[in-house]
């Protein structure tokens, strides 16, 4: 209409016009009127206009050269109620896309048929359809000379799959649906490529318990045979360590995964739900042998990455965990553990002076805990640590942010590209084309060259490995990226105008903060430890229990536990529930009532290690709650050292002496050598019968007759002695030697013995001296049963 009106004759009449504008009214009315009616009926009569839904399963090479051919496949499915007619499939390149918020919004509406689609190639590069039945599936693969695709300057390119067709509600021919990715076009080697660092961590949830099987070997026990599964052929950590193989990766590892796999593969037990516990099979033993051999095969030369052992919630110790005293020495233990622990088993020594917080996401308070326990680098995120100088470019990944601590903050958009959902072809292949078209538009932003980091997150399941692992196998065969180690890139010079100021607590995200540990996890921790402190002291081979109760504790704050706070607290209450039996199998033994004939007596406490261990630096306290009426040793409480041999039971002898009758409660506790008690305490009473005051004067009147009839015998004697001098008169007569038998010295001695003194009297056994050890049968009145620690 235009063009008509560029080539009318001369100018009519303003009456005439007037009159043609009139007519040329009157005759469009009624196709503005079928317009609108069309327009007002068009969503109830017509299938909508994204009725057909297209999934692109394949796209290869994903960052195609110039001698390259692209192939695409995938599947078109109507999902409207009529059929499609003359339907067919194309190929469309859109615009060159000049920022990475493009990429993102292309990301997050694939479908919209609105967007930039640009145009179809053509039909020489389609596929045709007769027609598409509603409900059915159809294939296609098309493949295209890249030289085909008219491709210009190097960049990201939006790439369209479409369906166009015809409907019986729309007989012409129209786009029915699209799905839009991404082209990465880097025709030669870039003048400067990015340095890419990929985290490929190696981090599964908590299996192993602190309880071990009976005996000297302590087999451990597992909560599940999950982890069995997960390293066995095919299962999730089977392939984030084959496909890990090929990659330019740094491993990152928590050392208690290597830890639990070690275990499973010399012999381990699974708890079941009754307590009990079973073997572990002999497969799931080599399954882990294996799984440990390739392992160590894969990190020979590459970068090995230790976590504290079972990666402790770092932002949780933050947050609640430091207001609990003693909280921040758990992780220095796990720090402190991690590279011996991946030295041992894989034979490889790690860097550990990295901390990563959950998801990247930092605050002060997390930068002071992450630091704390000797790591002073902190893998933050580009979400969290947002930049605030308005750069129109990605700087590099490493800042100094004070006192030495540099954070190595990773692309948050690439690390977060393979989250979600990607069991599915479709849904893989777009987040393959999106990382990278993340990276190569990052890399067109700026001629000089920086550090890319991408940290994924922590547990990909098996889908998103492989996605990983496509794309970081694409990257590393482009033009304009090259690999980097963790290290490399939090030494690489920092950018000066990058910011380093760390955000607020407040700024923290809440859904993070929602499923942080709560602080009643880390009292639970320190009761544990306080536990495990007073029980190591009495053992003779402290590592039995300390090293698989130190574990535990650590793997009781575990970030895995994220989400699952119900399991974490059930995993606490065990440990600490178990720390409390073993305790418990050294006990004192349950004494009856006690009857106390006569002024003194020995009372026996008997003392029962269950253990399988010796156990020592402990003493055993009797003390006499009525001093007045029952002493023990003479005063209020006496204590003597005890040592018991594993699997046995230990007397100790007090003396006692009673003041009066009638009824004297005793308490018998046992304490470790720093003055700790330790165990229950054991309360008996003694029942004085005998000491009357009759029995008193019946005893004093014996000790009077036999002191009077010992005088007697003297004065008589003396007298017998001068009778004798005077016979023989006062020359010659010899004075008795006092060596026979009228010796008045010699006969006190002799009263003394049959008086019962106790000078010179020898005891084979004296009150105070232990018992020697007892067979492990149970002591009376307890009763109870023989257990040893595990």
């Amino acid at each position: 209409m235009a063009d008509a009106a560029e080539i009318q004759g001369p100018s009519a009449s303003p009456a005439r016009r007037r009159l043609r504008r009139a007519g040329a009214l009157l005759a469009g009315a009624p196709l503005l009127a079928g317009l609108l009616q069309l327009t007002a009926t068009e969503p109830a009569q017509a299938a909508p206009a994204d009725s057909v839904s297209v999934a692109l399963d394949t796209m290869t090479p994903s960052a195609p050269t110039e001698d390259d051919t692209l192939t695409v496949s995938g599947t078109v499915i109507n999902n409207g109620r009529q059929p499609v007619t003359g339907a067919h499939v194309g190929l469309r390149v859109g615009p060159l896309l000049n920022t990475r918020s493009a990429v993102d919004g292309i990301a997050q509406h694939p479908n919209d048929l609105r967007g930039g689609t640009g145009d179809e190639l053509g039909d020489k590069y389609t596929e045709k359809f007769s027609k598409l039945v509603p409900g059915v599936a159809e294939h296609f693969s098309i493949s295209v000379p890249v030289d085909e695709l008219d491709l210009g300057k190097d960049g990201v390119y939006s790439f369209g799959v479409s369906v166009s067709g015809k409907t019986s509600a729309r007989p012409w021919d129209q786009m029915l649906g699209i799905e839009r990715t991404f082209l990465p076009w880097q025709s030669s080697e870039a003048d400067t490529k990015s340095r890419t660092t990929v985290m490929w961590p190696l981090i599964s949830s908590v299996h192993m318990t602190a309880r071990t099987g009976a005996g000297e070997r302590q087999t451990p026990v597992f909560q599940d045979d999950e982890l069995a599964k997960e390293i066995a052929p095919g299962g999730r950590l089977a392939q984030m360590m084959d496909l890990g193989r090929d990659l330019d990766v740094t491993w990152v590892i928590d050392p208690d995964l290597l830890a639990a796999v070690d275990a499973m593969a010399n012999g381990y037990r699974v708890q079941q739900s009754d307590g009990s516990s079973k073997a572990g099979s002999r497969e799931n033993q080599d399954t882990a042998k294996q799984w440990l051999a390739g392992l160590q095969q894969a990190v020979a030369g590459k970068e090995v990455v230790a976590l504290p052992f079972a990666d402790p919630d770092l932002a949780s110790l933050a947050h609640t965990g430091t207001s609990v005293t003693g909280s921040l020495s758990h992780l220095k233990d796990a720090t402190d553990v991690a590279a011996l622990t991946v030295k041992t088993v894989l034979h490889v020594t790690p860097t550990t002076d990295f901390a990563w917080p959950v998801e990247g996401a930092v605050d002060p308070s997390i930068i002071k805990v992450a630091t704390s326990a000797g790591a002073d680098r902190v893998i933050a995120r580009s979400d969290s640590l947002r930049e605030s100088a308005g750069l129109s470019y990605t700087p590099s990944a490493a800042r100094p942010i004070g006192g030495g601590t540099t954070a190595v903050v990773a692309d948050a958009r690439m690390s977060t590209a393979f989250e979600g959902d990607l069991t599915k072809a479709d849904s893989s292949t777009l987040a393959v084309q999106q990382f990278l078209a993340q990276s190569l538009e990052a890399n067109v932003q700026k001629d000089e060259q920086r550090s890319i980091v991408v940290a994924p997150q922590r547990m990909p399941t098996a889908s998103q490995a492989q996605a990983m692992a496509t794309a970081v196998k694409a990257l590393q065969d482009g033009n304009w990226s090259q690999p980097e180690t963790l290290t490399g890139a939090a030494n690489a010079k920092p950018d000066p105008d990058a910011t380093s100021r760390i955000p607020s607590t407040s700024a923290y995200p809440s859904s993070l903060r929602k499923q942080e540990l709560p602080r009643s996890a880390f009292e639970q921790i320190a009761d544990t430890q306080d536990k495990l402190d007073n029980f190591q002291v009495i053992l003779t081979d402290q590592s039995r229990v300390v090293t698989p109760f130190g574990r535990a504790i650590n793997r009781g704050m575990s970030t895995s536990w994220r989400g699952q706070a119900a399991k974490a607290d059930g995993f606490r209450a065990d440990v600490l529930s178990y720390l409390d039996n073993l305790g418990g199998q050294v006990k004192l033994i349950d004494k009856s009532e006690t009857k106390l004939s006569g002024r003194s007596a020995t009372i026996p406490v008997t003392v029962q290690n269950n253990l399988v261990q010796p156990v020592g630096h402990l003493y055993l306290r009797l003390s006499s709650t009525q001093p007045t009426r029952l002493k023990i040793a003479g005063k209020a409480y006496d204590e003597q050292p005890v040592e018991v041999s594993g699997g046995h039971s230990q007397s100790v002898k007090f003396t006692t002496s009673a003041n009066a009758n009638g009824r004297a409660t005793v308490l018998a506790q046992l304490y470790t050598e720093d003055g700790q008690e330790y165990g229950d305490p054991v309360s008996f009473d003694v029942k004085v019968t005998e000491v009357t005051p009759t029995v008193m004067l019946v005893i004093g009147g014996g000790v009077l007759l036999l002191v009077l009839a010992g005088f007697r015998m003297y004065t008589q004697r003396k007298r017998a002695a001068a009778r004798q001098t005077e016979e023989e008169g006062p020359d010659g007569a010899e004075a008795d030697s006092g060596d026979g038998s009228g010796n008045p010295d010699d006969a006190g001695d002799r009263l003394s013995e049959e008086a019962g003194s106790p000078a010179g009297a020898t005891r084979p056994d004296q009150p105070g001296d232990p018992a020697p050890d007892t067979a492990p049968e149970s002591a009376d009145p307890s009763g109870t049963g023989e257990r040893v620690d595990r």
